[in-house]
Order: structure tokens, then sequence, then C-alpha cells
């Protein structure tokens, strides 16, 4: 068990996002984000299957084939896209559903912490680019939430932090914001 070591991870990630949603002009999900982690569901198996390099989650599906303390969580924080899946009425199966806008600009501010803590020496601003899109084809993302996912993080390589911040403060506050994606990328 590393007991102090997955605490520490925990709450070196929880600190990094929170400075990202202020920064964001979200903070009040900043404060609240991922406490979940800290419950006895999802602390006990981190803590057992920490690393350090990666999320504990991996591990445990890699023993189990699924991680119950990712089931956990994702059902837990709605700045998780794998949250936004419903029953489609007309269909008869779960769909992704597009995700809020605060909702995305906190999985954007996690998303840059998390490559930040995960990425170590190596992390550069097209980390969480870089990261996003070797599991987009994988993922069960509403295809806006992608874009929308996409444009911030392309904004995060292209331009730096700070440019990205101000775009998810306007985002969120403007709801006529129109995200316009290059075709080809």
């Amino acid at each position: 068990m590393h007991i102090l070591a997955h605490f520490l991870t925990i709450t070196r990630h929880r600190h990094k996002v929170m400075a990202n949603c202020f920064r964001a002009g979200i903070p009040w999900q900043g404060l609240l984000h991922d406490l979940s982690k800290y419950s006895l569901t999802e602390f006990v198996p981190g803590a057992k299957y920490w690393q350090g390099n990666r999320s504990p989650n991996e591990k445990e599906r890699e023993i189990y084939g699924y991680s119950k303390a990712w089931m956990h969580h994702k059902g837990r924080n709605k700045h998780h896209f794998e949250y936004w899946n419903d029953l489609n009425i007309n269909t008869h199966r779960y769909e992704p559903v597009k995700m809020p806008r605060k909702y995305v600009a906190e999985m954007v501010c996690d998303r840059i912490a998390a490559s930040k803590i995960y990425g170590g020496k190596n992390y550069d601003d097209s980390y969480a680019l870089k990261y996003f899109n070797r599991g987009r084809p994988r993922m069960n993302i509403h295809p806006e939430t992608a874009d929308e996912t996409f444009y911030f993080l392309s904004i995060l390589a292209e331009k730096g932090e700070k440019e990205v911040f101000k775009e998810l403060r306007k985002y969120i506050k403007k709801k006529d914001y129109k995200i316009i994606i290059q075709k080809g990328e």
C-alpha cells in the first residue's frame, strides 16, 4: 500500500485542477473537484495500485478486467465524459450526451493538471492534446463534446495556458461562443 504517496498525488492533482478552475472562471467546481477520490471506495484501491506515473485505475483494470474505483468515480463526477451517457429513447441504447459547458471547462482543467502530474518532466503544452488524440478513437463521447475538448487542448498546445484559460472564461460566459474546428485535424 502506498497510502501517503497516493494521498499526495491526488491532493497535488486536485490543487492543480483547483488553480486551473479558478483561472477558467469556475472556482466552485475547482473547490469541489474530485472529492470522491478521498472516499474509501476510491482511496483504498488508489493506494493499493499506486504507481506514480499513471492512474492506479489502469493497474486495477489490468488485474480484474475493470476498475471498481473508476466506476465509482465517473458516476459521481460530471467533468468526466463517461458520466454523460444515457438511454436513447429512440434506439434503446446507451449513447453519449453533450456535456454542459461548465463541465467541459472543468474536464479541460482536469486534463491539463493530470498531464502535468503524470507527464512529469516530459510535460509540455502539447501533452494533453496528444493524450486526448491517442484515446479519442476509443472514446464513447458526444461528437460536439469531443470537438470542444479538442479545440481547447489545441489552443493550449499552440498558444499556451494563458490563452486557453482566457478562451474557457469566454466559452462559459457567452452562450453564443462559437467553436470552429479546422477540417483535416
